[in-house]
């Protein structure tokens, strides 16, 4: 029998999704708490990976077992995981349904700060400077005119193609402009591909690169010799759709 388990984590104190070794990640403690309280040495499944320090405010892995438990597996999860991990949903699925390949669109945001605020540290990041959000947002819509984002992707070489189809970008703005987040939905991404587009969205702002150089990025068939990446911590996964589920976002709190 195969579940989808539908959760939500705080990544800051992790590695990540994936386990690895010497250090903590997301996948590791649910892992050791399910085949605890299952009394399994089972393997879960994730929908995608996730870096260091990002979150996830909709996130789905799933799960095999050989019969049903009869108890609130929900209740005692939620009880036993750290309180940055959140399970919302267990859900029946069929035995071929796969939540890391069957997903068809996921959602990113990336939220950003102009001012130092001590109570968003964790959760968002913070760029102290004056950006015109416009020309971001100007610059964030060429995004869907391209298909090829070799130019945005840490390891182009380690995939078997860059190409992307991206269905949705927009840039939405609060406090003044001193809170800025950045929405991205694709039917895939690539490694490091939103923090680089972010990096350059906030180039773009701060006036060090023009409109006509971030298009040539997109437009570029090389990798560029470095490339910036964004921080971390502010950027979810807030999002992912199957053709047979298509949860509401949850657990993304108003910045």
């Amino acid at each position: 029998m195969r579940y989808f388990f539908h959760i939500a984590y705080k990544g800051t104190q992790y590695r990540g999704w994936q386990r690895q070794p010497n250090a903590i990640s997301v996948q590791e403690v649910l892992e050791n708490e399910i085949n605890r309280i299952l009394k399994l040495n089972t393997y879960i499944v994730g929908c995608g990976r996730t870096d260091a320090e990002v979150h996830a405010s909709q996130f789905f892995f799933h799960l095999d077992v050989k019969k049903e438990w009869d108890f609130d597996l929900k209740f005692r999860l939620n009880k036993a995981l750290p309180p940055d991990i959140a399970i919302y949903d267990i859900i029946p699925v069929a035995d071929r349904a796969n939540a890391r390949f069957d997903a068809i669109q996921r959602t990113y945001d990336y939220f950003i700060h102009t001012e130092k605020r001590p109570f968003l540290c964790q959760t968002s990041a913070c760029y102290q400077a004056d950006m015109d959000v416009e020309r971001m947002r100007r610059a964030a819509h060429l995004l869907m005119k391209y298909q090829d984002y070799k130019a945005f992707c840490k390891t182009p070489d380690k995939h078997n193609t860059t190409i992307c189809n991206i269905m949705n970008t927009d840039l939405f703005v609060k406090n003044e402009g001193k809170q800025i987040q950045f929405q991205i939905t694709a039917n895939r991404f690539l490694r490091g591909m939103i923090r680089i587009i972010v990096a350059r969205l906030i180039a773009v702002g701060k006036g060090n690169i023009s409109l006509e150089e971030f298009e040539g990025y997109l437009s570029a068939t090389k990798t560029p010799k470095f490339t910036n990446f964004a921080y971390p911590q502010g950027l979810y996964l807030s999002k992912v759709v199957y053709p047979y589920l298509d949860l509401p976002k949850t657990g993304l709190m108003d910045k």
